[in-house]
């Protein structure tokens, strides 16, 4: 009976670390994998649908650092622009009234963040954690299927929670450090946004690369 998997770094690690062994006068061996993978999510109304991800592994086996390996997601949310939110305010909220708080208009962006995480090998992150975190990252997240209501639903929460991509990727990194106080301080963690422009010809993007204890430092 094969052994359960805990998950695609972990099967990265077994494969990088069978490569050492087989050939034993390497120095060096490293794994790559991405995987589509699937959760069942609730969406705003709470109806459960099957929400489509992509998770990413690599580890990495040296002589004089022995074996690290990385765990890494990839999420599709939506970021409302705080920039065009705030002209809409100067230009016209003088002259308009609007009822019941809601939020001023803005244009919508399709938001790809990544987060990846290298730890040593006695260490697990859970794919389905990074996942969380990011989405609560977004102004807010997306899903594959929608009722009209639900529809209005994404749109008020996002512009209600206008952001940056800069913002994303700062959200993620407080996210992290809240949620992993145990890992180490030599975690090495990329957090990427970028946002797809609804309104420019270009993207907008932004990265962050750190240790986990640079980060705590700076908190």
């Amino acid at each position: 009976m094969v052994d359960q998997i805990p998950g695609i770094e972990a099967i990265a690690a077994e494969i990088c670390r069978l490569l050492r062994e087989k050939h034993e006068y390497s120095t060096y061996a490293e794994v790559q994998m991405v995987a589509d993978y699937f959760m069942e999510r609730p969406g705003p109304s709470g109806k459960r649908n099957l929400e489509a991800f992509k998770i990413m592994a690599n580890a990495l086996s040296r002589n004089t650092d022995g074996l690290k390996k990385m765990i890494g997601v990839e999420v599709i949310g939506m970021t409302a622009c705080p920039c065009a939110m705030e002209t809409v305010r100067e230009q016209y909220c003088n002259n308009v009234t609007f009822e019941n708080d809601l939020p001023v208009i803005s244009h919508n962006q399709r938001n790809i963040a990544t987060m990846l995480v290298e730890v040593p090998e006695e260490y697990d992150v859970e794919a389905n954690d990074l996942i969380d975190l990011v989405e609560a990252s977004f102004s807010s997240a997306t899903y594959e299927v929608l009722k009209r209501s639900d529809e209005a639903q994404v749109v008020l929460q996002a512009h209600q929670q206008p952001k940056f991509v800069e913002d994303v990727v700062r959200t993620m990194l407080v996210k992290l450090l809240d949620h992993f106080p145990a890992l180490p301080d030599e975690v090495v963690v990329t957090v990427r946004s970028e946002s797809e422009e609804s309104i420019h010809k270009h993207n907008a993007f932004a990265e962050r690369v750190a240790s986990l204890g640079e980060l705590r430092e700076r908190d």
